[in-house]
């Protein structure tokens, strides 16, 4: 059933593939890098990173040997920091055992840190014309559509099976733009929010979801397990033109980054002015500020915040925490975009935001 999407699939793709930054060069560093951008982050959003990642690390040797703090600041705002940790061990891997060149070689793709079956599925067709396929939620929306399949494509069984029936119909001679043009059109034409634009697809005379009218009925996924809620008062301490950051622990969320200090709960003032004087620090003044939250993948933050100004003491350094030029900090410290409703009371912006405001 599936052998008659391939020509109209390429034949559309030839007149409607999106000039994108990554699809100019299909060498497998720069498919790599796209690719592991693109696991949770939009199109559009990752266009300014990949072109700063690129030009900070052009190859696998210089990521390999990019320093920790530098490698996750040049990551900042694009959040999944294990995605870019999992890149380096990777690389170090590329380069100790094959050299610095990329094996052409789906299993050894697929052996590497961080690639699972869809990126080396993905590196291997679009820049070594391996016929295996690369199936994200793009393909399975549309083969779930195509087949009118009701089966839960969040399932391993099911999408290993959509993985074995693409792999079948792969060309040859271009098994990378096949693998594209799939995505491609889950992407633009049979979205995943909103209408599918049936009147502009190629597959709609063979689409059985189309003929039977379930177009909005499918994929089907079993629902997610609700996020966990986490209250955080998060504090702006200021001394000057310093401003107060510490450094999480190696593991658990956010790991190894950079944050404004914050608590457990939402605080009231007199509890934060309590907390500040208990590591030796003396405030002169307190701001209530704005909620916020930020969801993670299992996790919600509700937060809330103060920013407080410090009088300057000796030995300000406390409880993890130092105190350096806030524009230090958007240079060099790789903060989350968690703190980035905050950041501003700091007179910086962080990750994403910097592209935004240009």
């Amino acid at each position: 059933m599936l052998e008659q999407i391939v020509k109209p699939l390429l034949s559309w793709y030839d007149g409607h593939a999106r000039v994108l930054p990554w699809r100019e060069d299909n060498s497998p560093y720069r498919v790599w890098v796209s690719e592991i951008m693109l696991q949770q982050t939009r199109v559009e959003a990752v266009k300014p990173f990949f072109e700063r990642f690129l030009n900070a690390l052009p190859n696998v040797q210089a990521l390999a040997d990019c320093p920790e703090d530098e490698l996750l600041k040049l990551w900042e705002g694009l959040g999944y920091y294990n995605r870019v940790r999992n890149m380096q061990k990777a690389a170090r891997v590329i380069v100790d055992e094959y050299g610095g060149e990329f094996p052409a070689d789906y299993e050894k793709l697929l052996a590497l840190p961080g690639i699972g079956r869809y990126t080396a599925g993905a590196i291997g067709s679009i820049a070594f014309g391996i016929q295996m396929p690369a199936v994200d939620g793009n393909v399975l929306r549309v083969i779930s559509r195509v087949k009118a399949s009701y089966e839960d494509i969040l399932k391993q069984s099911v999408k290993t099976a959509m993985e074995q029936e693409v792999g079948k119909i792969i060309p040859a001679d271009r098994a990378g733009d096949f693998n594209q043009a799939l995505i491609e059109i889950g992407a633009i034409v049979c979205v995943p929010n909103g209408k599918a634009r049936c009147g502009e697809c190629p597959l709609a005379f063979c689409c059985e979801a189309k003929k039977r009218e379930i177009v909005e009925e499918l994929p089907k996924k079993k629902a997610k397990k609700e996020r966990r809620l986490e209250d955080r008062t998060v504090l702006v301490l200021r001394e000057g033109d310093r401003v107060a950051i510490r450094k999480r622990g190696p593991k658990g969320l956010l790991a190894g980054l950079y944050e404004l200090p914050n608590l457990e709960g939402h605080l009231s003032e007199d509890e934060v002015l309590a907390y500040i004087r208990s590591l030796n620090l003396s405030p002169l003044r307190i701001l209530p500020l704005s909620g916020a939250k930020h969801i993670f993948s299992h996790v919600e933050w509700r937060m809330t915040g103060y920013a407080v100004s410090l009088e300057e003491t000796e030995n300000m350094d406390q409880d993890g925490l130092f105190f350096i030029d806030a524009k230090e900090t958007e240079e060099k410290y790789p903060i989350p975009a968690a703190f980035a409703a905050y950041a501003r009371y700091m007179d910086i912006v962080l990750g994403q935001e910097k592209y935004e405001e240009r």
